[in-house]
């Protein structure tokens, strides 16, 4: 096996979910600020989910003897439109479905099954992402602003009933 190539693969893939992670909380923050819950809480579990990928890919790294490197590989984009934001989050689903695919190549290459293993269950949860993102990106498409502000109504619903009830 060698492990310095599933070493530095596995860091490349905490740097890309770092920044997954930045980016959908980022998104959840500004929607959850709009009032659009459903959205808002899909971007905080992604994020939530992509965190579990960083936990794994960090323990593969010490299993393997190395060191973990906590740098996210791209910054912030301050993004505000929710339809930009499920493209933003499709295109980077698809982008780590491709990457994941070619890294269980390279970990195979590498002798290594273990990591390449753990690469191929992380793409089936990227593909499911992915398909999250795009049925609400068409539900935006086919519904309009209706679709968010129903979420924003839901939210005001909500809101109203705590401290509208009589004992």
């Amino acid at each position: 096996m060698k492990k310095e190539k599933s070493i530095e693969l596995l860091n490349k893939a905490i740097a890309e979910e770092l920044s997954a992670i930045h980016q959908y909380m980022y998104f959840h923050f500004v929607l959850d600020d709009l009032g659009y819950d459903l959205l808002a809480s899909i971007f905080k579990k992604t994020a939530i989910e992509e965190m579990l990928h960083t936990e794994k890919f960090a323990e593969r790294i010490l299993f393997l003897g190395g060191d973990i490197e906590m740098k996210p590989a791209h910054e912030v984009e301050h993004i505000k439109e929710s339809q930009k934001m499920l493209e933003w989050a499709m295109k980077s689903e698809e982008e780590a479905i491709d990457m994941y695919n070619e890294f269980a190549i390279l970990a195979s290459e590498a002798r290594d099954s273990g990591t390449k293993q753990i690469f191929e269950e992380i793409i089936a949860d990227e593909e499911r992402h992915f398909d999250v993102f795009e049925t609400e990106y068409e539900n935006l498409k086919k519904f309009g602003d209706r679709y968010l502000a129903q979420q924003a109504m839901e939210r005001s619903k909500k809101a109203g009933s705590i401290g509208g009830q009589n004992g």
